[in-house]
Order: C-alpha cells, then sequence, then structure tokens
C-alpha cells in the first residue's frame, strides 16, 4: 500500500426513513455551507466566491450575460438556445491529473426550475470529458458536490455551467464554486495502489490450477482468471473478520487495491438461488461491522448487499423492509467509519429494474450520502451505456429530491452481448471489458465472477448457484 493519505468524508447530513417502498414526498435539503474539509483541500478555481466583486476569470458565450449581484455569480441566460451547451460559461486553464480524485461543488439557484449540466473536461476539441453530470435548479438554493476521478492528464482543463436548451429565459446564482482535491498525487484507495487485485484463489483460478490437463484450463485462466475481479463473502466464510482481512492484506502486499462483495443480508435473494444470509438482524450487524473493521486502513472497494435494495418488494411488510434499510444504513456508517481508505458502494439494481426516482429514495434510506455511491448491474447482462444512463437518472433524482449526487460503478463482467432478457444463466452472453477506472462510470469492475453459476437454472441446470463451470466459462469467452 502506499502512503494513506488522509480522507476527506462528507458533511453529514440527517437520514430520512423511508416507512414503505413507494415515492416519498419531495425534500427541500438545507443550504449547505463550505466545509472546514473542503477549505482545506487543494483548490484549483479562481475567484469561486466572487468576493472582487467581479466574474473573472470565469467566462461565457454570446446567450449569456454575466455580473456579481449580492456577493453572487448572477447569469441571465438568453431565451431559445437549442442545447445546454448554446448557453455555456465556465473557467479554463485548469491542470488534471488522470487517476486522481476531485469534488467540484458549489451552491446554485435558478427563477425557473431547470436542469442543468456541470462539466469538468479539456478545453480544446473533442472536449473529452471526465465529469459530466446533470443536477436541477429552482427556486431553493442548493448545495451540489459532485466527487470523481479524472480519467486523463491535461494541463488544458476547464469547468462548464451548460445552461441552455430552452425556449424561455431565465437567471441562474452560482456562488461559492470549488474544484478541490487532496494534497500530493491523488486520494482515495485508486490513488494509493498500483492497480486492481487479481485474486489467484478466485473460482477460476483454483479450478484452472487443479484442472491443468483440461483443454478448457487455458482458456480460462487467459481470459478469466488472470483478470481481476471481486471476492464474495457472506456466511459461508465462517470467521469474517480472518477471511476479509487476509484477503485485504494479501491485496496490500502486492500494492494492489482488493474488490469485495458483501453478501448476508437476512432473506437475501428472497429466497431464492442464492437464499440465505445472516439469521438474524442483530447478527447480521455483528457481522458487518467485523467485516468493516477487518479491512481497517488498508485501501479496498466494497460492494455492499447485492439486490437487497431492489428486492424490497418481496419483503411482506413495512417493518421488514425498514428493518432492512436500516441494516443497509449501519453497514454504510460501519464501512464509513472502520474502513476509511475504503470506497463504498451500495448496490442500486439494474437499469430494467426499479425506476431511478425509487431507486434514488432508496437508496437515501439505505444511507448512500454516508459512502462513495452506488453499484448497478451487479450479476447481470445490461449494456453499460444503458447502465451509465440509468445511473445518471438516479443521481438526478437525488440531486432533485436531496440535493447531492454520487458516484456510481458497473459490473461489466458479463455484458459484452448485452442482455437477451433473461437473468438465470441465459445463453449468449460474453464477458465486458475488464475492471477499470473510468468508462463513463466511476470504474467498470467484473463484480460477478464470471463462470460462476446464477443457480439450477438456464444453460447449466444442475450447477448450484456460485460453484464454477468451465462450460459457463467458455461460453462467456465465446459469446455462445
Amino acid at each position: 500500500m502506499r502512503t494513506p493519505r488522509s480522507v476527506r468524508r462528507l458533511s453529514f447530513v440527517p437520514l430520512l426513513a423511508l416507512a414503505a417502498c413507494g415515492p416519498a414526498a419531495p425534500v427541500t435539503p438545507d443550504v449547505l455551507a463550505l466545509t472546514a474539509q473542503e477549505a482545506a483541500l487543494t483548490e484549483l478555481l479562481t475567484n469561486g466566491t466572487f468576493d472582487s466583486g467581479t466574474v473573472a476569470p470565469w467566462w461565457g458565450n454570446a446567450s449569456t450575460q454575466s455580473f456579481v449581484e449580492g456577493g453572487r455569480w448572477r447569469v441571465d441566460v438568453a431565451a431559445n438556445t437549442a442545447n445546454p451547451w448554446d448557453a455555456i460559461v465556465g473557467q479554463s486553464g485548469l491542470t488534471l491529473a488522470g487517476g486522481t480524485t476531485y469534488t467540484l461543488a458549489f451552491t446554485a439557484t435558478a427563477t425557473a426550475a431547470i436542469t442543468a449540466r456541470a462539466t469538468v473536461q479539456q478545453e480544446v476539441a473533442p472536449y473529452t470529458a471526465t465529469l459530466t453530470q446533470s443536477f436541477t435548479l429552482d427556486g431553493t438554493s442548493r448545495r451540489f458536490s459532485f466527487p470523481f476521478t479524472s480519467s486523463f492528464s491535461s494541463g488544458q482543463g476547464q469547468v462548464t455551467f451548460q445552461l441552455g436548451g430552452r425556449a424561455n429565459a431565465v437567471t441562474v446564482r452560482l456562488d461559492d464554486i470549488s474544484l478541490t482535491t487532496e494534497s500530493g498525487t491523488g486520494s482515495g484507495p485508486v490513488a494509493m495502489t498500483s492497480g486492481f487485485y487479481v485474486d489467484p484463489n478466485s473460482n477460476p483460478a483454483v479450478w484452472a490450477r487443479n484442472n491443468s490437463g483440461d483443454g478448457r484450463a487455458s482458456r480460462v485462466n487467459a481470459s478469466i482468471a488472470s483478470k481481476p475481479m471481486a471476492r464474495w463473502f457472506g456466511n459461508w466464510n465462517g470467521d469474517i473478520a480472518q477471511a476479509v482481512s487476509s484477503f485485504v492484506a494479501a491485496a496490500d502486499a502486492a500494492d494492489k487495491l482488493p474488490v469485495l462483495v458483501a453478501y448476508n443480508i437476512p432473506g437475501r435473494d428472497c429466497g431464492s438461488h442464492s437464499g440465505g444470509g445472516a439469521g438474524s438482524a442483530e447478527a447480521y450487524r455483528a457481522w458487518i461491522a467485523a467485516f468493516a473493521a477487518a479491512i481497517g486502513n488498508r485501501p479496498a472497494v466494497v460492494i455492499v448487499e447485492p439486490d437487497a435494495v431492489a428486492q424490497l418488494d418481496c419483503l411482506p411488510s413495512d417493518a421488514e423492509r425498514t428493518t432492512r434499510l436500516g441494516l443497509i444504513r449501519y453497514a454504510s456508517e460501519q464501512l464509513r467509519d472502520r474502513a476509511p481508505n475504503t470506497w463504498t458502494y451500495l448496490d442500486g439494481g439494474n437499469a430494467r429494474w426499479i425506476g431511478a426516482d425509487t431507486m434514488a429514495q432508496r437508496l437515501e434510506s439505505a444511507g448512500v450520502r454516508n459512502v462513495r455511491g452506488f453499484a448497478l448491474n451487479v450479476s447481470n447482462f445490461y449494456p453499460t451505456a444503458e447502465t451509465n444512463t440509468y445511473g445518471n437518472a438516479v443521481n438526478a433524482a437525488l440531486s432533485s429530491r436531496y440535493g447531492y449526487t454520487r458516484q456510481f460503478v458497473v459490473d461489466t463482467s458479463r455484458n459484452g452481448n448485452g442482455s437477451n432478457g433473461e437473468w438465470c444463466n441465459p445463453a449468449g452472453r460474453k464477458l465486458g471489458v475488464p475492471s477499470q477506472t473510468g468508462g463513463g462510470a466511476e470504474m467498470l469492475l467484473w463484480v460477478k465472477t464470471p463462470g460462476d453459476s446464477d443457480g439450477q437454472c438456464g444453460i447449466a441446470p444442475s450447477t448450484p448457484a456460485g460453484q464454477f463451470s468451465p462450460d459457463l466459462a467458455n461460453r462467456l469467452i465465446d459469446g455462445i
């Protein structure tokens, strides 16, 4: 592990309980001032508070008129702009480093309800963006905070606010704009390590090692076992603290970033192929606390409870749904407090399961504001582009309802051919892009182990869930 750096935590905002699965009433968040942590970070922007009385070096175009009014930046946007970028303001000349974590934050309001867009991008064609984030404005002043990891290095970066794309004129007011990073060469577990960890004891690696005489072993090893993927942890591990600590320690010794999946929620998988989980709420709280403590200060990525939030509807009562959300929220708090160099993502289902607005409300109640973000498409097959669109829609709903957004990651382990509408060992699926940072999400990850069965179904009717099948693996390699 590289030398740890202090990890910034977002200021705590009280959680809202969700009593049922349906939509909750919109909530107007309090305006959040700049925190002491934000003020102490390295600032890349100039004149983000407009205390000088001028807007320079911020610029605009012909469809915007800018001046300082009441200590805030007032931008009058002309009517009849066809595209968001037809009315644009920004600041250029920024230096960005690939793999470094940044946060774009600002306070904003508008004279009418509008959807705007913020970007961090290169200021020259083709204007490659490392952050593109939509957000909703109205007459209520809100603080927005968008963390991201830069996908490129450039001395010609820029921040833009794209305010066009509407028939009517509008006035937008912006203040306390900051683009910050921590001191040094980067922050977070990605910057603390030198790439993702390849698990030598993954199911495909063990099978290939134990079956070297099988003609399929070399293909499995080259295409799957040699790639970084997540290790899943549940009630099959016995001593969870020892299991997690051993895995993370091995990655740490190699200066690599491990990806872990916590999969032990009571009533897991609604009792289906992957049913099981902790026997009680109390048992789960003890389990996840030990899980988080075992990671400690070492860098890691954790995906929390695949399907648990999306499957709320299978629970028979509001009380049980509230209990589940409370357990996931507890997990978010434990990982936040006990594993400070871990990026944690609560599972957020997939692009064709739960509506984005409903998912945003469930994630808020499950504690997503405590952690780095949410994970999508885990163990599923939907294309990355479709999943990214869904993730952006969830973030738009989080922004509109609660005034914040979060990063998201996408499981690309089996989405190379997209989905045929089936979820349990369907034929014709293919390996997706191997684990990497960027790709429209914060990271693309192999969360599901390619070749592990979804259950006794589809093209593997005799292979239990979680058991490796070389036939499944080879079909994923070939896309058949």
